[in-house]
């Protein structure tokens, strides 16, 4: 996993976390691409996410924030393990565009959290996306609903280390594999996003829609075979594949089918194929 903070110290050194901030090289785009920046993403304690928001929801909903399962303040969830409804007073450092932080948000709740198929926490916060708006001028990030597609120009936007990956989306994996823990139809990227620990959590935004299309979570550190930090790729016939150097995120298209009216998690909702408690 790009681990939370505190466990990754020692990688981070080796990484050379003290060093500017890497910066993308120059890419040709479509004239229609959007402006992607740190707007709407946020700092956690140990890792890095974003306030999203879904297709159909609304200004006057409580905000929610996106994360890793793994960046669970109450500790990894178990195999197989799905947690809702989960009292939390968990704060956000809110980030504007250029990375300066402007505010705190709290949550009140994990709404939804799971290591199982997905890496995934949704936080509620006590605040709506109207008086996010009208207080900081940040709007959230939208949540894709539909597939991602191989090819597509991304960036990884971490709040954490206010630093941004620009690569390519390489492919998807069939079963990806760390420990104890499997994701299925996971993001594979190209080599340029060479995410470090404490990018957990951080949106992976589609550079032409400004969608977010996944959520970062994972890269094979040592070249070890599906083990902890050094995940493998399973494919539809056990075939085991491990690409040291190469990291992972964990699609998000699925989450809108979740949410009803008044982003209410419902989990028995008509398309909803996240895990289940």
């Amino acid at each position: 996993m790009n681990k939370p903070l505190l466990a990754a110290l020692s990688s981070l050194a080796i990484a050379g976390v003290g060093a500017a901030p890497a910066v993308a090289a120059p890419q040709a785009k479509a004239a229609a691409a959007v402006t992607v920046n740190f707007a709407g993403t946020v700092s956690l304690s140990n890792c890095s996410g974003s306030v999203i928001r879904f297709p159909n929801s609304a200004d006057t909903d409580p905000a929610l924030v996106l994360t890793n399962g793994h960046c669970l303040e109450t500790g990894f969830p178990a195999p197989g393990q799905v947690i809702t409804g989960q009292s939390s007073s968990r704060s956000f450092g809110l980030l504007n565009a250029s990375g300066s932080r402007v505010g705190t948000l709290r949550a009140n709740q994990v709404v939804y959290s799971t290591m199982t198929d997905t890496d995934v926490t949704i936080y509620r916060t006590t605040t709506t996306y109207a008086a996010i708006r009208s207080t900081y001028g940040i709007s959230p990030l939208t949540v894709q609903d539909t597939h991602p597609t191989a090819g597509t120009a991304i960036k990884v936007v971490s709040g954490y280390w206010k630093r941004t990956y620009s690569c390519n989306i390489d492919g998807f994996v069939y079963r990806l594999k760390e420990g104890d823990w499997t994701w299925k139809d996971s993001v594979r990227y190209t080599s340029a996003c060479n995410t470090i620990g404490g990018t957990s959590g951080s949106p992976v935004i589609d550079t032409t829609t400004g969608k977010v299309v996944a959520v970062n979570n994972t890269g094979n550190e040592d070249g070890e075979r599906c083990t902890e930090n050094n995940p493998c790729e399973v494919d539809a016939n056990g075939n085991v594949t491990v690409r040291q150097g190469i990291n992972y995120a964990e699609e998000t298209y699925l989450i809108p089918a979740c949410f009803t009216t008044g982003n209410k998690l419902d989990l028995s909702a008509s398309g909803c194929a996240l895990p289940k408690p």
